[in-house]
Parts: structure tokens; C-alpha cells; sequence
């Protein structure tokens, strides 16, 4: 039986891969940090589990993974669905921006956190549900927690952009049998809008006729599941392939990146 680890897999495309997985027979880990809605999941079948967690934080997402490492050994998928819009800017208890921390840092340490589990299965993949292909934003590398500036769009762009590099640097120095994918679903009719202001709320839910549905958003991310790209790397925007050689997917900019994460991940152990 196929083991898939889904984080934000209580809500949007996160809920709807879980549910597609568990028709295909998986056994589904959704990590989550709403209990009821991990009730919900865990009703829907002896073969769905919830792990809660809070993904902004770095400790609860780490001992997210050593759960998964004691009771999953093998990791058939990872698919990457957690974040969550923020308006103002929220620091977080370790003192990280929340977005650059629920955005990329939960998916950087799930990715790493799980590549043992993942090289031991037949055909294993990550899916990192983010925005490639689109070329807005930046990685602000003196300020990755935007303090001397902070706007919504901006951080998420900016977080976007840093999954851009994490698949890059996964890809190219995890040595193993894992591949990774990178897609960009596009708009879509998905997502918790509870943070968000009441007006743009509403404006969010009058523009989402226009949104994809998850049905049809999720629809490649099952088929990776079924049956991984050959490549070590994929991107993928709206079922159009990126080019590897886009300014987003810088090598170069990867490994910085990488670098400076672990960097900053070994300050917080330090204390």
C-alpha cells in the first residue's frame, strides 16, 4: 500500500488529493493544524490519518517529520499544499516572518526532513504546489523576514520564488531516487480566505467563478503520484512545462538559498 504525506491536507487541493489518494487505495498523512477538520479526514477512512501541527513553527514541523519517520518508514509522495495569507506581518515564536515560515521553511523541512523515507519506496516524488512559471518577486536576501518592509503580495511572491529554488537544490543535491515536481495550478477555487480582511474576502470569492476547480487543479498531481516524471526535476505551470533554463530556477541562486537556510536553521538550534 502506498503511502502518501500531504501538508494542508484538511483544506482545497490539499483535502482534494488526500480524497483522490484514498480512492486509489493509499494509506494518506494529512498534516494539518485544525482539529476538527482532522476529525473530518480521519472519517473518511481507517486509511486517513491527521498529524497535527502548526507549520509555522520549525519544532512542531520537525517533530511532524520524526512522527512520520517512526510510523511510515516508506514514503511513496509528498505533496507540499500549506500556506496561508497574511495581511500584516506576523512574527512567529522563533522569530520568523510566518509566510517565509508556513510558505517555505515547513516545505524545506518536510522535503529534507522526509528524503530517507522517500528513497526507500519504488517510485517516489514531492509535489511542491507553488507558483512557478510566474517570474513576479523576488528573494530579498539581505531581509528574507521582511522587516524593513512588509506587504502580502510581496511575501508570498517572495516565498514562491524561494520553492522555486527549493525544488532546484533538492533535485540537485539530494542524490537519491526521489523526483521533485514543481507545478503552479493556477487560480483555483481553494485555500482558507478566513485570514484575509472581510472585503477582500469577498472580493477573492466573487472572482473565484473564474477559478479552476480543485477537481481539475489536483488532476495532474495524481497522475505524478501514479506515475513520476522521469526527470530528477519537473516544472510544471498549468499543465504547461516550464523551462529549466527560466531565471527563477537559477542553480546558482538555489544553492545560496540552500545555504542560507541551513544557516538560519542552525541559529535557531543554537538558541
Amino acid at each position: 500500500m502506498r503511502v502518501t504525506v500531504i501538508s494542508g491536507g484538511t483544506d482545497g487541493m490539499g483535502r482534494g488529493t488526500l480524497e483522490a489518494r484514498l480512492r486509489r487505495g493509499d494509506e494518506v498523512v494529512a498534516i494539518g493544524s485544525n482539529p476538527a477538520k482532522g476529525r473530518s479526514v480521519q472519517a473518511l477512512s481507517d486509511r486517513a490519518h491527521f498529524l497535527r501541527a502548526d507549520l509555522r513553527s520549525v519544532a512542531e514541523t520537525r517533530r511532524a517529520v520524526d512522527v512520520i519517520r517512526h510510523r511510515w518508514p516508506t514514503v511513496d509522495a509528498l505533496v507540499l499544499c500549506a500556506n496561508r495569507q497574511s495581511p500584516r506581518r506576523v512574527v512567529t515564536d522563533e522569530g520568523l516572518e510566518q509566510t517565509f515560515a508556513l510558505y517555505y521553511l515547513s516545505r524545506y523541512l518536510l522535503s529534507h526532513g522526509l528524503r530517507d523515507q522517500l528513497d526507500t519506496a519504488e517510485r517516489p516524488v514531492v509535489v511542491n504546489v507553488a507558483g512557478v512559471g510566474v517570474t513576479r518577486g523576488a528573494i530579498h536576501w539581505d531581509d528574507l523576514q521582511l522587516a524593513d518592509g512588509y506587504g502580502m503580495v510581496d511575501a508570498q511572491l517572495q516565498a514562491g520564488r524561494a520553492n522555486d529554488l527549493l525544488g532546484v537544490d533538492f533535485a540537485a543535491r539530494s542524490g537519491g531516487r526521489t523526483r521533485y515536481v514543481l507545478y503552479h495550478p493556477g487560480f483555483t477555487r481553494s485555500g482558507d480566505l478566513s485570514t484575509l480582511p472581510a472585503p477582500v474576502r469577498g472580493v477573492v470569492r466573487a472572482a473565484s467563478v473564474f477559478a479552476r476547480p480543485v477537481g481539475t487543479s489536483i488532476r495532474p498531481i495524481v497522475r505524478w503520484i501514479d506515475d513520476p516524471p522521469s526527470d530528477a526535476l519537473t516544472a510544471n505551470d498549468r499543465g504547461r512545462p516550464v523551462p529549466l533554463s527560466t531565471g527563477t530556477l537559477d542553480p546558482v541562486a538555489a544553492r545560496r538559498l540552500g545555504t542560507l537556510t541551513d544557516q538560519l536553521l542552525a541559529r535557531l538550534d543554537a538558541g
